[in-house]
Parts: structure tokens; C-alpha cells; sequence
């Protein structure tokens, strides 16, 4: 059985101080099922179990704990220094959580069909959001003419991107990726499925799970990874690999669409209206810089897309029963008027 020390496990002098004044000890979540959580502990693995007023599903992978050694319970979740979230499927309103404690988040794509600027751009907003260094990761790069291509194009998104281009299945390629997920520090990785996502984690951890091919005339493959889980990387550092994200609604990440998108929000301060929409009004910086090639408008068309979502997205719980309501009420006040119009 393989032991860790807390320093291993990404321990650090902030943690240390939070937990200071509180009983317990420290233990941090590498796997989360449904009735319980798997965790890393200095003296070895441990299962844990959480207190009635929580359930599994408000801790992540990469969670820091203190708990009852004695009793495997779980007494306090330490506070995070990043998470990373997304709005869960459905029409609820509550946010789904992907990991935490994440010191970069890996964001894969590949020198294919699979590339996608608007895509690139809702991740780089989540690391933002999440407070994740954000690392774009271009896999495929053997089997591309120009990879580079595709390296400038990603960088090109925001002063706040480094890019990689590489082969996931060379290891002197792979090496690149070390300073990221050595010396307790956590990477996370997050992508599509086909885009060589689980050849990477192998690749970076030493595990052997099963990869699947790719269609050619998409570049698209099927999930391999199931579970978020977060593993132990041959340099020293943690990798906590996800499955492959279909689709990946913002919430609450308002401040991340502006770091991605700076450079608009900076043109839009000089607009003559304070309340400008940057369509067609008179004295538009933004319209400006479009009509002079300065700045693409489908570049415009992503920000704008990415704001009305997550205002969507963000509205609480509270807030979206009100407006159902309102709208049920708006509903039964028109057929009522209907009726008396038909004299019914």
C-alpha cells in the first residue's frame, strides 16, 4: 500500500491554518459515489461517510476533509481554493460540481475537427471563474500538417492562454506536461470525448484504461472515462481526469467571460452610450473596430452568447419558481381574458 505524506497530497500552509482550530483529520476526496467518498489520508486510503446534513453530492474530487478516524465520518469540508463547476443538467438550478482544489485545468482539444474556438472560450471563462490556471492541451499533433496553426489560434483567444501542441502516445512529448502535475500540484482535464483525453491520463499516470477509435468525418469518439476520480501522475503531482463533457453550461461566471473576453470590455467603455448593446448604435467603439477588420464579429456574436447564458444560468432557484410563476399567472390571466371576450 502505497503512503503519502499531506505535502504529497497538496497539503499547504493555507490549509493548515483552516484546519488548525478544528477537530478531525485531514483527508482529501479522490473518488465520490453515491453513499460515499474515497479519500487519501497521510496513513493510507479511507472510506468515508458523510453527516446527515450533507449528501455526496456537495463535495468534489480533490476535496480537502477533516474526519473521525474512528468512525470514518466525515466533520468538516475545508475551503477550496478553486472549484470548478457547471450547471447540472436539467431545469434545476442548482450547480453541479466538477473537482476542486485544482491548480490547472487541462483543457484538451486536438489538431482535428474536433478544434472549436467557441468551445476553447467556454472553457478558458470556467478556469477563470473557477480561479484554475488555464492550459489548452492539443493533442493529435503527429497527425496534423501544421499544428502550430492551431497553437496560435488557441493562444490568440486571451492573454491569459498557454498552449501545448503534442503526441499523447510519445512519453518525451508527454514529459512537457510535469511542470503542471508534479510536487502535489493538481491538474484537471477536461475535453470532449475523442479528442485523446484518456490517452493522456494513461499516459501521465501509468494506468491502462481501455481508449476508444474516433469517426474520421468528425473527429468524435464515445466516453472511456465514467467517473471523475483523481490519480497519483509519474512526476509526483495529482491528475484528476473527468469524463467527456457533451456540453457545458456556465453559471455564476459572469467575472470569467469578462477575463476571456477583455479586450471587448475594454472597447465597450469607450462606447458613447452607457448602455450600449453594440448593435448598430450610434458611436459604437465595438461596431467600430468591426467596420475597420480590427476585430471579428462572430468573436462578438460567442461574448454576447456566453452573458445571456450564464445571466440565464445564474438566476437562483427562488428566482426561476418566480418568473414560472409569473408566467403561469400571465398565462391563466390571458385565457381568462380570452373567455370574456368570447363571452364564454
Amino acid at each position: 500500500m502505497t503512503q503519502f505524506t499531506l505535502a504529497d497530497l497538496g497539503w499547504t500552509a493555507r490549509l493548515a491554518s483552516s484546519a488548525a482550530a478544528e477537530p478531525g483529520v485531514p483527508a482529501r476526496i479522490n473518488a465520490v459515489s453515491r453513499d460515499r467518498l474515497e479519500a487519501l489520508t497521510a496513513t493510507g486510503p479511507a472510506t468515508l461517510t458523510v453527516p446527515g446534513h450533507y449528501s455526496t453530492g456537495d463535495f468534489a474530487v480533490g476535496d480537502w476533509v477533516l474526519h473521525d478516524p474512528e468512525t470514518s465520518r466525515v466533520l468538516t469540508l475545508l475551503e477550496r481554493s478553486t472549484l470548478l463547476q457547471r450547471r447540472a443538467a436539467g431545469s434545476g438550478a442548482a450547480p453541479q460540481l466538477i473537482a476542486a482544489n485544482v491548480d490547472t485545468l487541462g483543457i484538451v482539444s486536438s489538431c482535428n475537427a474536433d478544434f472549436n474556438l467557441a468551445r476553447l472560450e467556454r472553457y478558458l471563462a470556467l478556469a477563470a471563474t473557477a480561479g484554475c490556471l488555464p492550459l489548452v492541451i492539443l493533442t493529435k499533433a503527429d497527425a496534423c500538417d501544421d499544428p502550430d496553426d492551431f497553437r496560435h489560434r488557441a493562444e490568440a483567444l486571451s492573454p491569459l492562454v498557454a498552449a501545448i501542441t503534442l503526441n499523447a502516445r510519445d512519453p518525451e512529448q508527454i514529459a512537457l506536461l510535469d511542470p503542471w502535475c508534479k510536487g502535489g500540484q493538481t491538474l484537471a482535464l477536461l475535453g470532449s470525448s475523442g479528442v485523446g483525453k484518456t490517452t493522456l491520463a494513461n499516459a501521465l499516470t501509468g494506468r491502462t484504461d481501455a481508449t476508444q477509435d474516433i469517426r474520421e468525418d468528425d473527429a468524435k469518439g464515445r466516453h472511456t472515462t465514467t467517473a471523475r476520480a483523481m490519480w497519483r501522475t509519474r512526476a509526483g503531482g495529482w491528475l484528476i481526469d473527468t469524463p467527456g463533457i457533451r456540453e457545458l453550461q456556465l453559471t455564476d461566471a459572469a467575472d470569467g467571460i469578462d477575463s476571456v473576453f477583455a479586450e471587448l470590455l475594454e472597447l465597450a467603455a469607450q462606447c458613447r452610450f452607457a448602455d450600449c448593446s453594440h448593435d448598430g448604435e450610434p458611436g459604437c467603439a465595438i461596431g467600430a473596430a468591426v467596420e475597420s477588420g480590427k476585430l471579428d464579429p462572430a468573436r462578438i456574436a460567442r461574448w454576447q452568447k456566453l452573458q445571456r447564458e450564464d445571466a440565464r444560468n445564474s438566476e437562483t432557484l427562488a428566482e426561476s419558481r418566480a418568473r414560472s410563476r409569473s408566467l403561469g399567472k400571465l398565462h391563466r390571466t390571458g385565457k381568462a381574458r380570452g373567455r370574456d371576450k368570447r363571452g364564454v
